[in-house]
């Protein structure tokens, strides 16, 4: 499908680790949900180097980029895997309160797209929680589209009430999924690579 694939392809998971994922993960297991949707990004493209490269960093009222995996430091074992989702944990639980949602999102989209690969993902993965610190969904929007040779898709993984329904309405169409349990992430990161694929071929 397509031209064949000449350089690899590039992808940039970006996860919540600011305190409303630790304080809520009681409620909706949202920080656990994150956690294990970067295990599953460790574990699917092991292997996988020469056909993507990913990086993988967190958000939180402490800084919008920390960097948790490099994509010339792949995590290759067990152990290595562990200690990075302990630090998304014990960021969240100890970090300030605050949202760098926006701008975590539009440094990724400018930071991948400076690299040359066969195409460009930014995934960014958040608990719906924009609205607790006054950001529009129109600005959220904005934010994932800045640069239409990037891939900008957002997963929300926790919601208190309908949040992020009602956040998902006002995004660009297909832009956006909700997943409140696991096991739909790894169909949702199918769809995600899948509609690009058919929309560029």
């Amino acid at each position: 499908l397509g031209s064949p694939q000449q350089k690899p392809k590039r992808l940039h998971l970006l996860v919540d680790v600011s305190g409303s994922m630790y304080r809520f993960n009681g409620v909706d297991g949202r920080l656990e949900r994150s956690m294990e949707a970067v295990c599953m990004v460790m574990e699917a493209f092991e292997n996988y180097e020469h056909k993507f490269k990913y990086d993988v960093s967190g958000h939180s009222g402490d800084s919008f980029n920390i960097e948790l995996i490099r994509n010339d430091k792949i995590p290759r074992d067990n152990k290595r895997r562990l200690e990075i989702l302990k630090t998304m944990h014990a960021h969240s639980q100890f970090c300030m309160s605050g949202d760098y949602t926006l701008e975590a999102t539009e440094h990724a989209i400018r930071e991948i797209a400076k690299e040359e690969a066969d195409e460009y993902f930014v995934i960014v993965l958040s608990d719906a929680n924009l609205e607790r610190y006054g950001i529009p969904p129109a600005r959220f929007a904005q934010a994932l589209t800045i640069n239409p040779q990037v891939n900008a898709f957002a997963l929300f993984i926790g919601s208190l009430g309908d949040q992020a329904e009602r956040l998902q309405r006002t995004l660009p169409a297909g832009r956006s999924f909700v997943a409140m349990d696991t096991k739909h992430i790894p169909q949702i990161l199918q769809q995600i690579f899948t509609s690009t694929l058919l929309s560029s071929a």
